[in-house]
């Protein structure tokens, strides 16, 4: 029987007998004793069970969905390994049963008989409870810690260190500030007289990085780190456990652990406080993003060159809007001068020109003569893998035919042949699970060829969304096949893949390279696109690589 295997671990720190390769070994071994023929091995590390987004899960089960699954069954070390939930755990194997895939465990030995099945279940909704009831002995026992003024944290934060501390028989940590004349300390230091001189977040990132210093993981200061430190309680001694959004505290309900006096602090609490009034005179009124959709056409596809996002922003009270680099805005123009892109400038061109250069019939139709002669020639490169596997088959076969014929005949004895046979038999076997390799790639690559007439309708629906549709639906359609548009001091370049419907028998992540640019191949200068003293000279379009 055909056989996969697959070995999971929630973390690097899980026992012996849990590890990748304890399990691995062990399900080798069971493969071995029982005849089985393992073609496939999948392994999450550092995943955990509670849920089935895990890379190498998926990819076995987009595998067992295929029409000729290259397995017949999953060997597991035990059904934890699986999954945690039993949710997932029914939903999963019973789409693996109406394919013939049995998930089989190695140490806890069911049948498919009804008290099987219910002996499965049992062993699944312990896993389950285990799992959950750990979550809770864990959660108690770190609320307990911090509690007592011990330090949870894995890093201390910037300008403290840890400082190990016997508890009865187990060494706990707290922290303790680094020497008063550590650079760390001078630094929060100084960051609270310049937000006390009313300082913002930004410029004093921008300081600090002018003058080279660095945050403790060496990384450049940015305003929402410049923010952490100055909103974080630890520098005036005070410990917080439990009050971030989406902490597992806040999700039962309990309060946020608070201890003040747990360690000495940087500063004193008069100073941090009045730091905090500051802050949060100059903070805006925030809404949830989720709220209210935003306001910017490209947000979410526009990129500076330095490589980061360029987000939205408003000037003199909303009157003006634009694009600008989020480095920049966050750390400063000595980080990246990039450009202030105008919003509505920028939008307008960026639409004429797509409805001009890319929706158009005959760029589309070279577009999809590209892609479907792209498709092509992958699955004839499979297809030519195959007949070779096929061909080396046949030869092994035909040489085993011999051998086989010269040892029934008595030609040759069998401890004179019995090397080359298992030579042979070894070879056969590898050529077999290459060729199951190369077909479940077919399968799981095929894709139907592009209809041009298909294209062409859903761009002219483009076109007129483009130009007639609110915000949302623009932003939707973009989405659909733009998949970044770069933009540097005297281009940008819009990378997409060719436009199809979401939905149908066809989808295609092919990315192409559309047939001319803004302005021929020298490219036009747009002075009306930004002011006199921001001009963007040339917009163009490039392929994905």
């Amino acid at each position: 029987m055909e056989v996969a295997i697959y070995a999971r671990v929630s973390s690097e720190k899980q026992d012996t007998d849990l590890s990748i390769s304890a399990q691995l070994r062990a399900l080798r071994d069971y493969a071995a004793r029982n005849g089985y023929h393992v073609v496939r091995e999948f392994i999450d590390q550092a995943e955990s069970g509670r849920t089935a987004a895990r890379p190498a899960f998926r990819e076995m089960l987009a595998l067992a969905k295929t029409k000729q699954p290259p397995f017949q069954a999953i060997l597991v070390w035990k059904l934890n390994r699986f999954a945690r939930s039993r949710a997932d755990s029914i939903t999963y194997k019973t789409l693996l049963r109406n394919k013939g895939i049995d998930v089989i465990s190695i140490n806890e030995p069911l049948d498919d008989s009804p008290t099987g099945r219910l002996l499965e279940g049992v062993i699944e909704s312990i896993d389950e409870f285990y799992s959950a009831n750990l979550g809770q002995d864990i959660k108690r026992g770190m609320r307990e810690n911090a509690s007592r003024g011990f330090f949870n944290g894995s890093r201390p934060p910037y300008g403290f260190r840890k400082v190990a501390v016997r508890d009865g028989s187990r060494t706990r940590n707290k922290l303790e500030p680094e020497p008063d004349d550590s650079v760390a300390v001078q630094v929060v230091r100084r960051m609270f007289d310049m937000a006390l001189q009313d300082v913002g977040c930004k410029a004093i990132a921008t300081t600090l990085n002018r003058e080279g210093l660095r945050t403790g993981s060496g990384e450049r200061w940015g305003r929402t780190t410049v923010y952490k430190v100055l909103n974080n309680e630890a520098y005036c001694g005070t410990l917080v456990w439990g009050d971030r959004p989406g902490h597992p505290a806040l999700h039962s309900g309990e309060p946020p652990v608070r201890v003040d006096g747990a360690w000495p602090g940087i500063v004193d609490r008069e100073t941090f406080d009045l730091v905090q009034r500051k802050l949060a005179a100059k903070s805006p009124v925030v809404t949830h993003p989720r709220t209210v959709p935003s306001f910017y056409l490209l947000s979410g596809l526009l990129f500076c060159s330095c490589g980061r996002a360029m987000t939205g922003h408003s000037a003199k009270s909303g009157r003006h809007f634009y694009y600008l680099c989020s480095r920049s805005s966050k750390q400063g123009r000595d980080v990246c001068d990039a450009r202030m892109l105008p919003k509505d400038k920028l939008e307008r061109l960026v639409i004429e020109q797509l409805r001009a250069k890319v929706l158009t019939d005959e760029n589309l139709e070279e577009l999809v003569t590209l892609v479907n002669e792209e498709l092509q020639l992958a699955s004839s490169h499979l297809r030519e893998r195959l007949d070779i596997i096929d061909a080396e088959l046949r030869d092994v076969g035909a040489r085993l035919a011999k051998l086989y014929d010269a040892l029934e005949t008595g030609k040759l004895e069998l401890d004179d042949l019995a090397p080359r046979i298992k030579e042979l038999k070894t070879r056969q076997d590898e050529l077999s699970r290459a060729r199951l390799h190369v077909e479940a790639d077919m399968v799981v690559r095929r894709v139907e060829e592009i209809d041009v007439n298909t294209v062409k309708a859903y761009a002219q629906d483009l076109r007129s969304l483009l130009e007639e549709a609110d915000i949302t639906e623009r932003k939707v359609f973009l989405r659909s096949f733009i998949k970044r548009i770069q933009v540097s001091k005297d281009e940008a370049k819009v990378y997409y893949n060719l436009p199809l419907p979401q939905t149908g028998a066809s989808k295609v992540e092919v990315e192409v390279l559309p047939i001319d640019t803004f302005g021929g191949a020298g490219g036009t200068r747009t002075p009306d696109l930004l002011t006199a003293s921001q001009t963007l000279s040339q917009l163009s379009y490039s392929p994905i690589d």
